[in-house]
């Protein structure tokens, strides 16, 4: 296959990877179109559409959302700083690709935000609270049940999003979306095994903690999930790879 010929398959999986604007979950009126471009990748990553390593050709994003180059520049600038994307000067965009060191110190921050993050929220969080998190808790499981592999691996890493969302701190959500997105891309790479079913037990043990005010207990059972998680990354990178077929999934 020649050099062109495959940068045009890429560009192709790379596109229809992304979700569309509705996908995102993206109000246009509310939110720019760089905005809208890191939301759709960000999503793509975390449900594992898109591959590390993968090129994000800027012509065909900008097609897809029907922007300018320039916008999408911004956008993938925007998702470097969230060290989601590896810019090359003459080469272009690429997902990035997280070495090992940099997977267990992503965790290692994970367990002191998280801890801490728990502490405030047993004391903060109310009934409708906890309402919303077993809400999204069945979610999980329903996503787990029927196998389907995207909606479970978003709402399996959303979960402590929205713990951080019941404290309202903007800057701790946003910082546990970066990290969380992170993390999705190194167990892509890196873990051995998935078991998501385990994943989702565990959340309920961590909500059940909460509901009953042991903030130690909910501590020492975050730790153990994300401790669980770590303990399955190998040493050697894997990257699996899509069909097209599942590139195009919905």
């Amino acid at each position: 296959m020649s050099a062109s010929r495959k940068n045009l398959r890429l560009a192709k999986v790379d596109a229809d990877a992304l979700p569309t604007v509705d996908q995102a979950c993206v109000d246009e009126g509310e939110s720019s179109s760089t905005e809208v471009i890191v939301a759709a990748v960000t999503r793509a990553i975390v449900e594992h559409r898109l591959q590390p390593g993968a090129k994000l050709v800027e012509q065909t994003i900008g097609d897809r959302f029907g922007v300018s180059r320039t916008i999408v520049r911004q956008a993938l600038i925007r998702l470097s700083q969230l060290k989601l994307v590896r810019l090359e000067p003459a080469r272009g965009a690429f997902v990035a690709k997280p070495s090992i060191i940099e997977a267990r110190e992503v965790f290692a921050v994970r367990r002191m935000v998280e801890s801490q993050m728990l502490r405030e929220l047993v004391d903060k969080a109310r009934p409708l609270d906890i309402k919303r998190l077993k809400a999204h808790l069945k979610a999980e499981r329903e996503a787990v049940s029927r196998i389907d592999v995207a909606t479970r691996t978003k709402l399996l890493f959303d979960f402590h999003v929205r713990l951080a969302e019941v404290l309202g701190n903007q800057v701790l959500i946003e910082l546990i979306q970066e990290l969380v997105s992170r993390c999705s891309l190194i167990t892509l790479m890196y873990q051995s095994s998935d078991d998501a079913g385990a994943s989702n037990a565990e959340h309920v043990d961590i909500l059940r903690a909460i509901e009953a005010r042991d903030a130690d207990e909910a501590i020492r059972l975050m730790d153990e999930h994300l401790n669980t998680v770590e303990h399955r990354l190998t040493e050697h990178p894997r990257v699996p790879q899509l069909t097209l077929a599942d590139a195009l999934r919905p």
